[in-house]
C-alpha cells in the first residue's frame, strides 16, 4: 500500500459560516427526524466513512447496488444505503426538494436534496442484498416491518455532526484516525471489527494477523446497531478498556465506529472493507462467519462460515485493502495455547465455550475459566449480567378477547408478589388503552403503536430489574417480535400463548363484543374480521378452556423457574 491511505479523504461538511446559513435556510424546509439507523448512516456520510457516496442512493444507484454491488459510476459499493420514508412524509415531497435531516430531539444535522424518490421491491432487495426473502434474518425483518415503505435518494449537504456523550475520546472520524496514523509513523494498519466483548481467543486472532501482516493494530469495535441480544456498547467498550493493556501500546490503538450492522454475512464484509479503507487501513482481519446473523427459518446458517472471505477475497482490488484470513480459534489444552481449528492435530484435548454456553455460566453464576476470558471482562459482564434470578424480566401474554390473559396474568402478579424480591407490575390491555392510548382507535397501524407502547414500557421496567407483566391481544406477529426486540436488550422475554379456542371465548363474552362483531357493529375485530397470527414458537401456551387460573398462572410460574428467572420455595 502507498501512504495515500494517510491523505485526508473528502467529507460532506460545508464550513462553518456556510452551516449557520443553511441552518437557518433548513428552518423553514419539511423536516425528517431520523431513525437511530438513519443517523448512524448519515454520520458515515457525512465523516467520509462511506465514500465515495456523496448522499443517499438514487433509484439508478440503489439498483446497481441491489444487482451487482455497484453504484452507476462504477464504484464498488454492496449495501443500499437509502433514506426510508412513510407514505405520509413522502407525499409531502416531491424531487427537486430539500428537506432538513434532524436527529431525535430535532437538531439540524444536514439538508438532503432529493432527486429521486420511488418504492423500492423490498422481497428482491432482501434476495439480493442478504440472500433470502426470511424474516428470521434481523436486516429483512427491519426492512419489512420497521423501514418506511418509501425511499428518497440523492445528496447530502452536512451542517453538524451527531452529538455522542459517551467515550468521546474513542470516537474517531476517518480523517482523525488518518491524522493519529501519520502522527505515529504507521504505515501498514489491520483493523479488527468486532461486535463482541474480546476474550483470550480474540486476542491471538489479532496478535497473529498483525505479525502476519507486518503492521499495527486498530480494534475498531461497532458501538452503533448491531444483532439484537448483543452486550450493549457500553459494556463491551469497558471490556475493551479494561483488556487494552494487554496489547503492545505502540503498536495498538483502540477506537469506535459508530456503524449500523446490517448482519449481511458476505455483502457485510465487503462494506467493512470499505468502510476501514476510508479510515485509513490498510489490512481487515475477516474471520469466520463475519457478521452472520444465526440461523434461518429452517434452523439453518444463512451463510457458510467462510462464504464472507470468499467474497473479500473477490473483490479485494476493488474494495482497496488486504484481507487477513483466520480459521476459529480453539485452545489446545495439551500445548495451554490458542491455535487454528484446522492446525490441531487428530487426539488433541480442544476446549471451548460457545456464546450459549458463556450466557448460560453468566446467568447461573457459574465459572469462566481463564483460559477462555480474562477476570477484567468477566468482572465487566458480571456487572451487567447478574445471575438470572436477579434480573428484569417482561412475561407477555398473548391471545383472543376473552382466552384469559388478563385474569392469567392478574393470578401471576399476585403469586410473584407474594414471593417478593423483585417489583412486579401488570399492563393490562384495556388499561393501558384508557391511561396510555386513550387516543388510538383498532387499526392495524393504532394496534401496532399501543402493542408498542406496552413493549416500551415493559423494556424499561426489565432495564431496572422489575417483572413486568402484560396482557394484550396483541395479534401481529411482527409487533410482537418487535417488543420481544425491545425487551431482550434487557432481559428475558418470556411469550404466553393464552390459546383458548374462539367458540370458549364468545361462550364467555361478558361484554357481548363478540355479538356485536358478528353483527357487523364493531368493525375488525380480531378472530372474527380481522385475523389473530397465532405464535408458532411461544415459551409457554396454555388453553383455560379445560384449567382454571390458580393452575394456569402456576405453570407460567413453573416455566419461569424452569428458565432460570424465578426460584420457587
Amino acid at each position: 500500500m502507498t501512504q495515500s491511505n494517510l491523505t485526508p479523504i473528502p467529507e460532506l461538511y460545508v464550513n462553518a459560516d456556510s452551516a449557520q446559513k443553511l441552518k437557518v435556510a433548513a428552518g423553514e424546509m419539511p423536516s425528517w427526524d431520523l431513525t437511530p439507523r438513519q443517523l448512524c448512516d448519515l454520520e458515515l456520510l457525512m465523516n467520509g466513512g462511506f465514500y465515495p457516496l456523496k448522499g443517499f442512493l438514487t433509484e439508478a444507484d440503489y439498483n446497481g447496488v441491489v444487482s451487482d454491488m455497484h453504484t452507476t459510476s462504477g464504484d464498488l459499493w454492496p449495501m443500499p444505503i437509502t433514506l426510508d420514508v412513510s407514505q405520509a412524509f413522502a407525499g409531502q415531497v416531491e424531487p427537486g426538494t430539500d428537506i432538513a435531516l434532524r436527529d431525535q430531539e430535532g437538531v439540524i444535522l444536514a439538508i438532503l436534496s432529493v432527486t429521486d424518490k420511488w418504492t423500492p421491491n423490498k422481497s428482491v432487495e432482501a434476495e439480493k442484498v442478504f440472500g433470502a426473502d426470511d424474516v428470521a434474518h434481523p436486516a429483512v425483518n427491519y426492512l419489512h416491518n420497521v423501514a418506511g415503505p418509501v425511499y428518497l435518494g440523492g445528496p447530502v449537504t452536512g451542517i453538524q455532526a451527531p452529538t455522542h456523550y459517551d467515550f468521546k475520546a474513542r470516537r474517531d472520524t476517518p480523517n482523525e484516525l488518518r491524522a493519529f496514523f501519520r502522527k505515529m509513523g504507521w504505515r501498514r494498519i489491520v483493523a479488527f471489527q468486532t461486535r463482541n466483548p474480546l476474550h483470550r481467543a480474540h486476542q491471538e486472532l489479532t496478535f497473529r494477523a498483525a505479525r502476519e501482516a507486518q503492521a499495527n493494530l486498530l480494534i475498531h469495535p461497532v458501538v452503533g446497531m448491531t444483532k439484537p441480544g448483543d452486550v450493549d456498547h457500553f459494556t463491551r467498550v469497558r471490556c475493551y478498556e479494561a483488556v487494552l493493556d494487554k496489547y503492545p501500546a505502540a503498536t495498538t490503538h483502540l477506537s469506535l465506529l459508530n456503524l449500523a450492522m446490517r448482519m449481511a454475512g458476505p455483502r457485510e464484509a465487503v462494506w467493512h472493507g470499505i468502510i476501514r479503507r476510508n479510515h485509513g487501513l490498510t489490512h481487515m482481519i475477516v474471520g469466520r462467519d463475519h457478521a452472520g446473523p444465526g440461523k434461518n427459518s429452517q434452523g439453518n446458517d444463512f451463510y457458510d462460515p467462510y462464504a464472507a472471505q470468499e467474497l473479500f477475497r473477490q473483490n479485494q482490488a476493488e474494495i482497496g485493502i488486504e484481507m487477513v484470513d483466520f480459521k476459529q480459534m480453539v485452545y489446545v489444552q495439551e500445548r495451554a495455547q490458542y491455535e487454528p481449528r484446522d492446525e490441531v492435530e487428530a487426539g488433541a484435548t480442544i476446549l471451548d465455550i460457545s456464546g450459549t454456553e458463556l450466557r448460560r455460566r453468566l446467568r447461573e453464576g457459574l465459572d469462566i475459566p481463564e483460559w477462555f476470558s480474562f477476570p477484567e471482562v468477566v468482572k465487566q459482564l458480571r456487572r451487567t449480567s447478574p445471575p438470572r434470578d436477579r434480573q428484569g424480566f417482561t412475561v407477555f401474554f398473548t391471545g383472543l378477547s376473552g382466552s384469559g390473559k388478563s385474569t392469567v396474568g392478574n393470578a401471576l402478579m399476585v403469586k410473584l408478589m407474594e414471593m417478593g424480591g423483585r417489583p412486579v407490575t401488570l399492563l393490562d390491555g384495556d388499561v393501558v388503552r384508557k391511561h396510555l392510548s386513550s387516543e388510538l382507535g383498532f387499526s392495524k397501524e393504532h394496534r401496532d403503536i399501543n402493542i408498542k407502547r406496552i413493549g416500551y414500557v415493559a423494556s424499561e421496567i426489565t432495564k431496572n430489574g422489575g417483572i413486568a407483566i402484560c396482557a394484550p391481544i396483541a395479534p401481529y406477529t411482527a409487533t410482537r417480535r418487535a417488543v420481544r426486540e425491545m425487551v431482550e436488550a434487557f432481559g428475558a422475554f418470556v411469550e404466553v400463548h393464552v390459546a383458548t379456542p374462539i367458540e370458549e371465548c364468545e361462550r364467555r363474552d361478558r361484554k357481548g363484543l363478540y355479538k356485536q362483531a358478528r353483527e357487523g357493529k364493531i368493525k375488525e375485530f380480531t378472530g372474527i374480521s380481522d385475523p389473530y397470527e397465532e405464535p408458532l414458537n411461544p415459551e409457554l401456551r396454555v388453553d383455560t378452556s379445560d384449567i382454571d387460573v390458580d393452575n394456569a398462572a402456576h405453570q407460567v410460574l413453573l416455566k419461569l423457574e424452569q428458565m432460570g428467572l424465578i426460584g420457587l420455595s
